[in-house]
């Protein structure tokens, strides 16, 4: 799978140094960035607010206005206040870093820097600050771009591993009925239901991600997804039973009034769990696998309760 972090994001590099901002741009753009140039920060703040660049590699001494500055108001634009930056310096020292760290950049390279340190920082500060805008609020789960990555690394390590796609039913039941803050609560207890059954399983460690709403996903080893799944499914259904009413958990269903008043029942929420193994390096791209596995839960919301259902192509 390519890295859609290191194709065509745009990377403003801002430097008053011609010769310094060709080296970065020439060797940027070898390795699949777009890049632009401004030789200094009032030039540059006209540029980024024009095309809203993926990251920043900002100078720290140039006339006009100067790096630490320049940091500073990007960081005070809500528009550009998450923006990654990494800080041109000669200062090595821990205090002039620290100041720059302080400002608001990300990281930084102390000038004289060689290519590799370069797109190292560049490919780290990027993934890092994607991994961030994707992690849920509610859950604090990493998000989609994180799964393919943990799916990718497996498949390069070729080991065997399953991947779990965990989804509530009947999950709107919840939300018509009480209202998306309680149906909140329900996604939060099926990330702690999670979390504790990745913990209960051990080593290896599985990973754990949101894709989003009430769905989540588990990267684990195969022999780890029976005990993970009974003991997500126990624990899931009994953290929500005290989300209910009370008069919906005694009786065993939510009612649900409709338009022009007719009462509907939806039963209380289960889990259905759709899960693919990959033996021998079954899959070569991790959309493949995580494709599968979605396909396996829509199979387990044929069934009635909580369900896994098992795709065992390829176990053998």
């Amino acid at each position: 799978m390519t890295d859609s972090l290191t194709q065509r994001d745009l990377i403003i590099v801002i430097d008053d140094d011609v010769d310094i901002a060709r080296f970065v741009e020439v060797n940027l753009t070898l390795e699949g960035y777009d890049v632009v140039l401004a030789h200094d920060g009032e030039a540059a703040l006209a540029i980024i607010e024009e095309r809203s660049p993926a990251l920043a590699i900002v100078d720290w001494m140039m006339p006009k206005l100067d790096g630490l500055e320049l940091t500073r108001r990007l960081r005070a634009n809500s528009l550009t206040t998450s923006m990654p930056i990494i800080l041109l310096t000669a200062r090595g020292q821990t205090a002039e870093k620290v100041m720059g760290l302080t400002a608001g950049a990300d990281d930084y390279l102390v000038k004289p820097f060689d290519t590799l340190e370069l797109v190292a920082r560049v490919r780290t500060t990027l993934r890092r600050n994607q991994e961030y805008r994707e992690v849920s609020p509610l859950t604090g789960l990493p998000g989609n771009h994180r799964i393919l990555r943990e799916v990718s690394e497996r498949i390069r390590a070729g080991a065997d591993y399953a991947v779990c796609h965990i989804d509530i039913d009947r999950f709107k039941s919840v939300n018509d009925a009480y209202g998306f803050a309680r149906g909140d609560e329900f996604i939060t207890a099926l990330a702690h239901a999670m979390h504790r059954a990745v913990v209960h399983v051990g080593l290896p460690p599985a990973f754990l991600g949101h894709i989003g709403g009430d769905d989540i996903i588990v990267v684990c080893h195969p022999d780890q997804v029976r005990p993970l799944t009974e003991k997500a499914v126990i624990d899931f259904e009994a953290a929500a039973d005290t989300l209910y009413d009370p008069i919906d958990s005694q009786r065993g269903y939510i009612e649900l009034v409709k338009r022009g008043g007719e009462v509907q029942q939806a039963n209380l929420v289960t889990l259905s769990i759709g899960v693919v193994l990959s033996i021998n390096g079954r899959f070569t791209d991790p959309r493949d696998a995580v494709s599968i596995a979605s396909d396996m839960k829509t199979v387990a919301k044929k069934h009635h309760g909580s369900y896994v259902a098992l795709d065992r192509r390829g176990a053998a």
